[in-house]
């Protein structure tokens, strides 16, 4: 939303942290298929690559067609590394691998939220999609 509004895009730390990203409609059909085959050891269901916070926030900048600045801010995670996915089980025993690369996923995204109803203020002072103020974005 930071982008498509013209306002700075965040990116924790330096940006180096990496972050496994499953389009919704890929989780949706690996839970589903999950849920059917009623397997009795846990199934992780995600995404294999491994992109970067400030790749993610580059393309966003760029699917978006924004002058956004990057905003590097403190990293308030504990330190530790994120888990990934380990999605041999969910391939091998139900045939599920995520069909929508990250990328894509985040085209998509952007595209879903330009189609949203631009926000418009509340007696509280706030938005209809819950934001602060007279924050617009279209």
């Amino acid at each position: 939303l930071a982008a498509l509004a013209g306002r700075p895009v965040t990116v924790p730390g330096d940006g180096s942290g990496t972050h496994s990203l499953c389009y919704v409609d890929d989780m949706v059909d690996g839970v589903l298929l999950v849920a059917a085959g009623r397997s009795v050891r846990p199934v992780d269901i995600g995404g294999d690559e491994k992109p970067t916070a400030a790749e993610i926030a580059r393309l966003v900048i760029e699917l978006t067609g924004s002058d956004s600045p990057l905003a590097f801010v403190e990293d308030v995670g504990d330190g530790r590394a994120r888990p990934r996915p380990v999605t041999g089980f969910a391939r091998e025993i139900f045939g599920w691998l995520p069909s929508v690369t990250w990328q894509d996923g985040l085209e998509r995204t952007v595209a879903a939220f330009r189609g949203r109803p631009e926000p418009f203020p509340t007696p509280g002072g706030g938005t209809t999609d819950g934001r602060a103020g007279e924050e617009r974005w279209a």
